[in-house]
């Protein structure tokens, strides 16, 4: 397979396996679907799919990669997989629930702009944002935009994603597994920094002078 259509089918796969994964926590697709916050969710899910198919973004190994970040990916795969299935469960169950339909519709929001600020990133970089920690060739700082608030939009969109999934599901479990998604990321953040440190320099350590990692005026 070319690395577009062997990216577009691990989105495929990727999503599918973790509306079914969801699924079977709430007791079957019949039962997940009957509830229109959860709907909704999974028609967001699918349309963010298939926006990431438009996208450059790839797996690729670039000029240089720092080899020893890999783990990070099987961590939020793992985290993933049991933040599918767990809040699910225990909304299904009645187990840790935090109450009101209305909280879940709040998380349906927050779930769809955590979904957006993941992607807008992929776009804005093209070719030059990898799943890997890595310079790609005719690398060049992009610090306008978003970039010019936010060194690292993409993984503020993915944290905000999962604590709307959770919030969604009205579940305290979804919201700890968020939290729990800081480390993996926080290590990610920290070899992305050491890596593009090493290959800009001074015009690096400028940029991060007038940005904030995260959350400005915070982190």
């Amino acid at each position: 397979m070319t690395p577009k259509p062997r990216l577009v089918a691990m989105i495929w796969v990727s999503t599918l396996a973790w509306l079914g994964v969801a699924a079977i926590g709430w007791g079957g697709i019949g039962p997940f679907l009957a509830n229109p916050a959860r709907l909704a969710v999974v028609l967001i899910t699918l349309a963010l799919a298939g926006v990431a198919m438009a996208s450059e973004g790839n797996l690729s190994r670039g000029e240089q990669e720092d080899r020893g970040n890999r783990w990070v990916i099987t961590a939020i795969a793992v985290l993933g997989l049991i933040g599918a299935w767990l809040p699910a469960w225990t909304d299904r169950h009645g187990i840790l629930v935090l109450d009101g339909e209305t909280l879940r519709w709040i998380g349906v929001a927050i779930y769809a702009a955590g979904g957006v600020l993941r992607l807008w990133p992929v776009f804005i970089l093209g070719r030059r944002f990898s799943g890997l920690v890595a310079i790609q060739p005719g690398h060049t700082l992009v610090t306008t935009g978003i970039y010019g608030v936010i060194r690292h939009p993409s993984y503020l969109g993915l944290l905000t994603l999962s604590l709307g999934w959770g919030l969604a599901f009205r579940a305290l479990a979804g919201v700890l597994l968020a939290a729990l998604t800081v480390w993996p990321i926080v290590a990610r953040i920290r070899a992305e920094e050491r890596l593009l440190r090493s290959r800009f320099g001074a015009e690096y350590e400028a940029y991060c002078a007038r940005t904030a990692r995260l959350i400005p005026g915070v982190w």
